[in-house]
Formats: C-alpha cells, structure tokens, sequence
C-alpha cells in the first residue's frame, strides 16, 4: 500500500542566472525561441550530479534544483511523493513527481512530460564487467528533462494562452528486464491520481499528454511509436504533421517500436498520449550514455516541435 504526500512551492524572490535570460528574451521584438545549445546545458548540469536513480541523494540534488529553477522563474511547482515498493533493489522507496504549471490556470492543458530519474544499472552493457555500474542517462532520463527545464524558460519569458504543465516523472527507469510493471511508477501513480486534492493537475481538464524520451542523441530519428499510434492515432498524426510543416526532419512519420514508457498508463485512463523516442540509441542501458552522444541540434527540432504545440494547441486537443 502506498502512502501519500505533497510538497507545494511557490514564488521566489530571488532570481538566478534564468532570469536574464528571460529578461534578454522578453527585449526580443519576437516571442523567444526554443535553443538546443541551452538545452544541452541543461543535460551536463544534471549528469554533472552522476547518476540519479530512485530514492538517491543525486535525484533530490536534481529535484531541488528543478524545483528552485520553477522559483525563480515566478512559476508554481508542486512536489507529488508516494512510496513503493522499489523493483530493483527491493524495500521501499520514496518517489516524487513534480508538476510545474505555466500559462494560466484550469480549463484545457497541455502535459508535457520526461522521466528525470536514471536506469540503477548499466545492465545492456557490451562489457559484461560494467553492468552493475549505475547509468549517466545522459540521453536517456536527462535529454528529456532538459527540454523541459529549458521550456520553462521560454514559456515564463512569453506565458502560452493555454495552460501547460510540465511533469517530471520519477521511478520510470528501475524494473527489472522482462518485468514491465516494474517500470513508469511515478506515471503510473500519477495516471491514478492527478483528479485527488492536493494535485494541482485536478484543476483542469488534460487534452493531450506529449512524453519526451532519449530524445537528444546524434542522428535523432523519431518514429511513431507503437502503442501512441495504436491507441492514440488521431493525436500522434497531427503532431507528426507539426514537425513536418515545421520541417523537422528528425521525426519521420514511420511505425516505430512499441514502447511501455510513461504515456502508457495515461493511455489506460483515457488520456490522448503520445511518446516521442527513438529507442534505436544504441548506447540504450549503456556506460556510453554520456553528454557526447548527444547533440544540441536535436534537442533543438524536438523543443521547437513541444514549443509550437504549446503556442498553437491541435484541433482539437
């Protein structure tokens, strides 16, 4: 059984490095635009901290640092914790999702959403003597995490007309291999229970959930992921038909992989969801998922591609 608890933050006074990069944004004659290269900053921060796999003191450095990154960009932040039953090491666990809102309250929202916790083991290693080293995840766990620390940014600098919401999901990356239930725990407690109060998600009314996953590697090429174009198909083409009037050529509207990541227990309840990843990374799991296998072009078509979904909503999501 799991408990319950909540942590909310508010405003900040005190501003930090962001806030001039939003005050040189909000001079700009036009709305800022989403940087890769600020992204990838974004990525060495965190994989600066080591790995960060559930229940460590490096995930509650990282929790922090998100958390006062939300202060000080005047946008509220909630911690969401709950405890489980950890699948990797056994015992409990204490896990926490934060929400971060822009744009204004209630009504419609936009969820955007990456894993910010890192895999316990490299256990896909080609070095049988590195696997039980704990994973970087600079790719995987970091790269979507860092396109939502860097939208943050972006939307403080020029709020959306619709609510958006930024969920950082813990916990998706400790099952075991062959044991899917083990894996997407934050997602899954969160799909449970985003309408209970003290959730500041209960307010509104969620059109569409977008999940960001390995999305920074070099050579970036995003299909349409299995179970999003299963489940989810009306969504998932009009945000490939996005990319594609924004000429991005990274997301190729081809099927893909079915992937149980976070958007699957949205799917399960209801919520539209699609996951953007490209799960041929070929250091998946891997002591070589390291800041160099990434690239901040990449980051740059996938923020791009999230920034245009919030600034112009889909018919009908």
């Amino acid at each position: 059984m799991c408990s319950d608890r909540v942590r909310v933050r508010g405003r900040a006074v005190a501003a930090l490095a962001a806030g001039v990069w939003i005050a040189a944004a909000a001079a700009a004659a036009e709305p800022p635009a989403f940087s890769g290269h600020r992204a990838f900053a974004w990525i060495d921060r965190q994989c600066d901290l080591g790995p960060r796999p559930p229940g460590s003191a490096a995930l509650e450095t990282l929790r922090r640092l998100v958390e006062a990154h939300a202060d000080s960009l005047g946008l509220p932040v909630a911690r969401l914790c709950f405890t489980a039953r950890d699948p990797w090491r056994g015992g409990d666990v204490t896990l926490c999702n934060l929400v971060v809102s822009c744009g204004p309250a209630g009504g419609d929202r936009l969820w955007l959403g990456a894993h910010y916790d890192t895999r316990p083991a490299c256990d896909q290693d080609p070095d049988p003597a590195r696997r039980g080293e704990p994973l970087l995840g600079a790719n995987d766990g970091a790269s979507g995490t860092a396109i939502l620390l860097h939208l943050m940014e972006v939307l403080a600098a020029a709020p959306p007309a619709r609510g958006v919401d930024l969920i950082f999901f813990d916990g998706e990356d400790s099952g075991r291999s062959g044991d899917p239930r083990g894996f997407c725990l934050g997602s899954r407690h969160l799909a449970a229970t985003w309408r209970d109060f003290p959730s500041p998600l209960a307010g509104g009314k969620p059109r569409a959930l977008i999940v960001l996953d390995m999305v920074g590697e070099r050579g970036l090429r995003i299909g349409k992921e299995g179970y999003s174009q299963a489940y989810a198909p009306e969504l998932t083409s009009l945000v490939f038909a996005r990319a594609a009037s924004l000429r991005l050529t990274a997301l190729v509207p081809e099927p893909a992989t079915a992937v149980y990541d976070d958007h699957v227990p949205f799917l399960e309840a209801g919520i539209p969801a699609v996951d953007l990843i490209d799960f041929e990374f070929p250091q998946w799991h891997t002591a070589g998922d390291v800041p160099a296998v990434c690239d901040p072009a990449s980051l740059t078509q996938v923020g791009r591609l999230v920034l245009s979904l919030c600034r112009e909503p889909l018919p009908g999501f």
